[in-house]
């Protein structure tokens, strides 16, 4: 269930990922992930805040990955977001860490820093506490910057999972790679 908010932000409900996401499922995942960015003659970037680094776990399980991945940033805090990706101050004072303008600017900037063709960025709240009304536990940004989708047309979706900390991250790394998958298969940086 896909709808379009502003600025082509997607907001769906995710059925797949109200089941509890194994090892196993993000290992075949990331195979795919992996055997798609290979394909394409493609290395991909992580930048993660309530992943903690993750995503580049998961891809990195996969034998050969050293052909695909180009590196992980582990930007938890809203200082590390500013050093190492390139947040401005402005965006985070403005709209906070888990908001699609922060993760369009986490996407953008790790794909700038590396030079890769696929960037990946997530952050969120992943519990138990930091939730507020507007933004409660399992409000998760993911944001997705390649080639042919940067800058103001990187790609940011909004998800809420439910669950406790762990699923809330599981379901974000999952997330995370389907969507790189998805965006692979339709050729958006192809």
């Amino acid at each position: 269930m896909l709808s379009s908010g502003e600025a082509g932000v997607q907001y769906t409900t995710d059925v797949s990922a109200m089941r509890l996401v194994t090892d196993q499922d993000l290992y075949q995942l990331a195979e795919e992930v992996g055997s798609s960015l290979r394909a394409a003659g493609w290395r991909i970037v992580t930048a993660e805040s309530c992943t903690a680094g993750w995503i580049a776990k998961a891809l990195t399980d996969v034998p050969g990955s050293s052909q695909w991945v180009d590196s992980g940033y582990v930007t938890y805090s809203n200082a590390a977001k500013m050093r190492d990706v390139g947040v401005s101050e402005r965006t985070l004072s403005e709209h906070g860490a888990v908001s699609e303008a922060t993760v369009r600017e986490m996407a953008n900037g790790a794909q700038r820093v590396t030079g890769v063709e696929m960037a990946i960025a997530v952050s969120g709240i992943a519990g138990p506490d930091g939730g507020t009304a507007e933004k409660p536990v399992g409000t998760v940004w993911f944001g997705v910057a390649t080639l042919q989708a940067r800058g103001p047309g990187a790609v940011c979706e909004l998800r809420h999972f439910e669950g406790d900390r762990d699923q809330v991250r599981r379901q974000s790394v999952a997330h995370a790679l389907r969507l790189a998958l998805r965006l692979l298969r339709a050729g958006r940086g192809q």
